[in-house]
């Protein structure tokens, strides 16, 4: 089993939490920050789990993302300084651990990708981020120190979902008065046996209630999908299921 780790995170708490370290003590509680995750974290995932591969991935240069924000830009809102740290554990995490850094794309589509590649019962998504839940398999939230699995259905629920809520801290607009709540109910009016359609398949009939959210304006239903969707293989761009595929020209 192989524990495929969300490296930015970890780059970025530990940096934060020694602002006022030397960069010594940064590193040193990197790495055992590491070390605990696959110790004493990911192997109590599920029952019979056992990690013996890892590895760290870095997001690096340049993000095709960029190009496709119309309505905001893509991470647009992030001007705060960074950690003072934080490329020094970046350089660390290459050095020490052998993590890898990706160009032109982010760390959670090479992420998504390999966990795509080895198969849901081969590999554990490690990570905090909320995006990950909609890719199927096994996940940790090493915060929240918690394992779970993510099911097909449950992975197209939670991107579509993101569809409507968009995602604040990557400055992607959602809808007006769109929350998790209102979103959840508009999918599940949408998928409930009593009034979805028989003749759409349930990721169809999710993109029909973003559809009609966004009053047929598949242009944005598009956008959205394409900044929220990680990649399961390398240049791949988010199309829409089936039926309307033509929707987007």
């Amino acid at each position: 089993m192989i524990a495929l780790i969300d490296a930015d995170v970890l780059a970025y708490r530990i940096a934060f939490a020694c602002e006022n370290e030397t960069i010594d003590v940064a590193k040193h509680r990197l790495s055992n920050y590491v070390v605990t995750i696959l110790t004493c974290g990911v192997d109590r995932t599920y029952k019979g789990c056992f990690v013996d591969q890892w590895k760290l991935y870095l997001t690096g240069r340049g993000n095709f993302r960029e190009s496709i924000a119309i309505t905001a830009p893509y991470k647009g809102n992030r001007t705060a300084p960074k950690p003072t740290h934080l490329q020094a554990l970046r350089n660390h995490m290459v050095d020490q651990w052998d993590a890898t850094v990706y160009e032109g794309i982010e760390a959670d589509d090479a992420i998504a990708t390999d966990a795509t590649t080895y198969g849901e019962g081969n590999c554990i998504m490690v990570s905090v981020d909320k995006d990950f839940d909609q890719i199927a398999g096994w996940h940790f939230n090493f915060i929240k120190n918690i394992g779970y699995y993510v099911t097909e259905d449950q992975g197209l629920y939670s991107f579509y979902k993101q569809i409507l809520t968009g995602d604040n801290s990557d400055n992607i607009m959602g809808l007006k008065g769109i929350g998790p709540v209102k979103a959840d109910k508009l999918l599940m009016q949408g998928v409930d046996e009593d009034t979805r359609s028989d003749d759409l398949t349930y990721e169809e009939n999710l993109y029909c209630v973003c559809l009609n959210a966004y009053n047929g304006n598949a242009a944005r239903v598009l956008e959205n999908a394409r900044l929220l969707w990680l990649r399961r293989k390398p240049n791949q761009m988010w199309l829409p299921p089936g039926s309307f595929i033509n929707f987007t020209g």
